[in-house]
């Protein structure tokens, strides 16, 4: 999801959940658009890793129905499509705007009919008729649920027998410049981060939380746990340039009231596209994150 905010619909500075509804400012659909291009740049640049999650997953049987939970702009619903060439996937989302670029994805690529999509907040009690999946798979969305205890029971009942539930979790937001960086101010990026902690408290607590205990009581046998290490060169994908300005310039609403006035000054720079120092013109940028996927049975 997104969030600074512009906001979308969740509250978390920068881009990766989709799920479930709301909204903190902004107008939605400004919020949207926003959001589906860093979703578009992320699914983008993190295309290899988001592969091997979905070849990596411990099933026991190949999955023919599969839910994507909070699915943004369809990262994962289109590298599952791929993954298991006679699967159905049913998307679902907050964003109708979301859902609506994934449609007109799917078609572009010849697969709308192995697509459903459904608009729903997953934080309401009563969930729409979902199927009887095989897998449901939920990367960077279950830490905007309000009740995640809720929608993991409520995953629980929706599973078929022999279904896993893949949850895949990003530990924090992604870094992207060295650590001396920018000339004058090094270590800009950490502070901005930092300042906003008390954000993601109030907003996203359960951000960075691990999800084996909770899918362990909301009785799942959680099969696996692995933690992958994302760090791709700059010069690996131009769409790095644009994922970090992108996503800095996200961080900065949450982080401006928090920064000194010499730590914003480098921050807007750092965005000035008229500026030589843009981040977007830099040549030492990377992709440093890591995400942990738990993959869990119905015990």
């Amino acid at each position: 999801m997104t969030q600074a905010h512009q906001h979308t619909s969740h509250g978390d500075i920068g881009h990766h959940g989709h799920g479930h509804g709301g909204g903190h400012g902004g107008t939605q659909q400004d919020g949207d658009s926003g959001q589906a291009e860093i979703l578009e740049l992320d699914a983008e640049v993190l295309a290899e890793h988001i592969a091997s999650i979905t070849a990596w997953l411990p099933l026991k049987v190949e999955p023919r129905q599969i839910v994507d939970l909070g699915c943004g702009t369809g990262a994962g619903t289109f590298a599952l499509l791929e993954r298991f060439p006679e699967a159905h996937v049913t998307a679902v989302d907050a964003s109708a705007g979301h859902l609506q670029f994934l449609r007109e994805k799917a078609c572009a690529r010849g697969v709308s009919d192995r697509v459903r999509t459904v608009q729903t907040d997953l934080d309401t009690s009563r969930w729409p008729d979902l199927g009887t999946p095989d897998l449901v798979w939920a990367s960077a969305s279950m830490h905007h649920m309000a009740h995640p205890d809720r929608a993991l029971r409520s995953v629980h009942e929706l599973l078929a027998p022999s279904g896993m539930f893949a949850v895949v979790e990003l530990d924090g937001f992604p870094r992207f410049l060295p650590a001396d960086a920018p000339e004058g101010r090094p270590g800009l990026e950490e502070r901005a981060h930092k300042a906003t902690d008390s954000f993601h408290a109030e907003h996203v607590p359960h951000r960075g939380a691990d999800w084996g205990p909770m899918l362990a009581a909301a009785g799942f046998d959680v099969q696996d746990e692995r933690t992958i290490t994302v760090n791709i060169a700059g010069n690996r994908s131009e769409a790095v340039g644009r994922y970090a300005h992108g996503s800095l310039q996200r961080i900065r609403g949450a982080a401006a009231p928090m920064l000194s006035p010499e730590d914003l000054a480098a921050l807007d720079e750092l965005l000035d596209v008229n500026s030589p120092h843009c981040v977007l013109y830099r040549d030492d940028l990377a992709v440093r994150t890591e995400r942990t996927v738990w993959a869990a049975h119905r015990s």
